[in-house]
């Protein structure tokens, strides 16, 4: 693997490039500082509708050519908005890598935003939070986000309606200044690259982007506790969440095998336990969420009703159970998943972009592949019980959805 170029540009853009061997493809990943939890009260939603304002006409293209411009070159783009950050990537044919960078220069740097244009990216908004309805385990975990983390950092990426309506034009545009902190933002860029040409090109286009300093935000105090959702279908619907400690913790690699051994997979203990022996639900598993200074290992399991309380006990006493340790073989299944994943990502020029930009934003560093492996190939049970051992998954976070709320919760929370 070709080692990490890295130069910072005057206004602050740190940029991350790594050739990779035996593709054709290309990959970019803008990460700009200022994600939801930038947002003023009030403001919920403001970053889902410009990202999609973005688009509609930059530079000296209007919609409808910056869309045809993006097509011609074939760019798999993707863009998101997280609570800390925005993200503006995509993958195409190497030789197109250049011509996409002018693109988002034009996107990034000088959008329209005119008025007219305004109101379509707005209802684009309003029908994905609406689209949550259709999607009760989506639905589910952005409300658990929003109860575990601080607010803002919890707020809901795909905003709130009451603060969507409410938005206008000039608002909206005078936001993009504090959601685009360029001095702390990252470009990364992998696959079949030039890396000097590639350099001189991304100074050209990037080396004079405004002094926006981040905004960090002041959280204030989590939700936590139990939430439920009444609704009208005949399943149930629970959302789980216990504190971990975030990715910049020694404990990391732990945390994920922790994650791994209790919901990782089909032989995971949460699928053995609650779907296989039991039959208590159809889907069940954890994954890890982290931001910079919180974290969690969050879970979600699918049941009907009648079945909905015996699911939350089992799944609670798998959390207990996990404090008293993991087996060799557990561990030995861990860290093979874990591997499968590191090589996914050098596979994939995708991946390996948002990593190296996601590594900056978090480590402040990039962490080589050699690292990551070492780290999960030295992993020990005794490793694991430390983590285990420490003040984390003692208490939860809980949020349902279903025709009725969980009585042991509500009996908990009442209390």
């Amino acid at each position: 693997m070709e080692p990490v170029e890295q130069i910072i540009l005057p206004g602050g853009l740190t940029v991350l490039v790594q050739p990779v061997g035996g593709v054709e493809s290309a990959s970019f990943a803008f990460l700009l500082p200022g994600g939801s939890a930038a947002l003023p009260d009030g403001c919920c939603g403001a970053a889902a509708v410009l990202n999609d304002w973005l688009f509609r006409g930059a530079g000296p293209y209007n919609s409808r050519q910056l869309v045809e411009e993006l097509d011609r070159i074939g760019l798999h783009r993707q863009s998101s908005v997280s609570p800390e950050y925005l993200f503006y990537g995509g993958s195409l044919q190497s030789e197109n890598l250049f011509r996409a960078l002018e693109l988002y220069a034009d996107i990034l740097l000088h959008p329209h935003l005119k008025e007219d244009l305004f109101e379509p990216s707005r209802q684009l908004a309003l029908q994905e939070l609406e689209a949550l309805d259709d999607d009760p385990r989506q639905k589910v975990s952005v409300c658990l986000y929003e109860r575990f983390y601080p607010d803002p950092l919890g707020r809901p990426c795909v905003g709130k309606e009451e603060d969507l309506r409410q938005l206008t034009p000039p608002q909206t545009r005078a936001l993009k200044e504090r959601l685009f902190a360029w001095s702390g933002a990252v470009l990364s860029a992998t696959g079949k690259i030039d890396t000097h040409a590639l350099l001189k090109h991304i100074e050209k286009l990037f080396g004079c982007t405004p002094a926006c300093q981040e905004c960090p935000p002041v959280p204030r105090a989590a939700a936590d506790g139990y939430h439920h959702i009444p609704n009208p279908g005949a399943q149930v619907h629970i959302g789980f969440m216990t504190k971990v400690p975030p990715c910049d913790s020694p404990l990391y690699y732990s945390v994920m095998a922790a994650c791994a051994v209790l919901g990782g997979g089909m032989s995971s203990r949460l699928f053995t336990e609650v779907r296989e022996k039991r039959g208590l639900c159809y889907a069940v598993g954890t994954r890890y969420h982290s931001l910079r200074s919180f974290a969690g290992i969050s879970g979600y399991a699918g049941t009907t009703p009648e079945k909905a309380e015996e699911t939350l006990s089992v799944i609670l006493s798998e959390f207990r159970r996990l404090r008293n340790g993991i087996s060799e073989d557990e561990l030995l299944r861990a860290k093979t998943g874990l591997k499968s994943s590191l090589i996914m990502q050098n596979e994939s020029t995708s991946a390996r972009a948002s990593r190296l930009a996601a590594d900056w934003f978090y480590l402040k560093r990039v962490r080589p592949l050699e690292e990551i492996r070492r780290a999960v190939e030295s992993l020990t049970t005794q490793a694991v019980q430390e983590f285990l051992d420490g003040p984390f998954i003692r208490e939860f976070t809980f949020v349902s959805l279903g025709p009725q709320p969980l009585q042991s919760l509500q009996n908990k929370q009442e209390s």
